[in-house]
């Protein structure tokens, strides 16, 4: 008897806190990708941050489903996502390929990881009823990302431009559905 509810009892919390971990995921896989990305590997910090975005998406998931959706999880949250796609989408595109313009290379990197903040800060103070206002920074670090791949195409300076307009489309207030 005393068992089965003890058993019972650590099922509900671990079911409780399922999102959460999920999100501490997502966190400690940016921060893998931070320290892989100053290690200069910067292929595996690629792809910690595209398995960091999957673990971002199924924590929305989990909590919807279980219905254990909290302010806790809503901020801890968007405290994971500006690691995993701020800095450290920011300091992959620096490191692997604005760091050869100096200072402009660092400020462009350094304002998206400013507009990502200001973007999730805006997030968690509004109501969002179904849609999100600005591209979710979610898709901006993941489009910064995936442009890594492209460096043996694109001009260097082309990449300042695409982490500018990434930067005005998070704090825009153009409105997106949500998924």
């Amino acid at each position: 008897m005393f068992l089965a509810g003890y058993i019972d009892a650590t099922l509900k919390k671990i079911k409780a806190n399922t999102a959460n971990m999920l999100t501490l995921v997502n966190l400690g896989l940016g921060g893998f990708a931070i320290i892989y990305t100053l290690n200069d590997v910067l292929k595996l910090s690629l792809l910690l941050i595209f398995l960091a975005a999957l673990a971002d998406r199924f924590d929305g998931m989990v909590a919807r489903k279980f219905n254990i959706e909290s302010e806790l999880g809503k901020q801890l949250d968007s405290m994971s996502d500006i690691i995993s796609f701020g800095v450290a989408p920011a300091l992959l595109i620096y490191k692997g390929i604005l760091f050869e313009l100096g200072a402009p290379g660092a400020f462009f990197a350094v304002l998206f990881i400013g507009c990502g903040a200001f973007r999730l800060a805006r997030f968690n103070i509004t109501d969002n009823c179904g849609f999100f206002s600005g591209l979710p920074i979610t898709a901006a670090g993941c489009i910064a990302t995936l442009s890594y791949l492209w460096k043996d195409f694109m001009p260097v300076h082309s990449y300042m431009f695409l982490l500018l307009i990434l930067s005005f489309c998070m704090i825009s207030s153009f409105r997106i559905r949500k998924m």
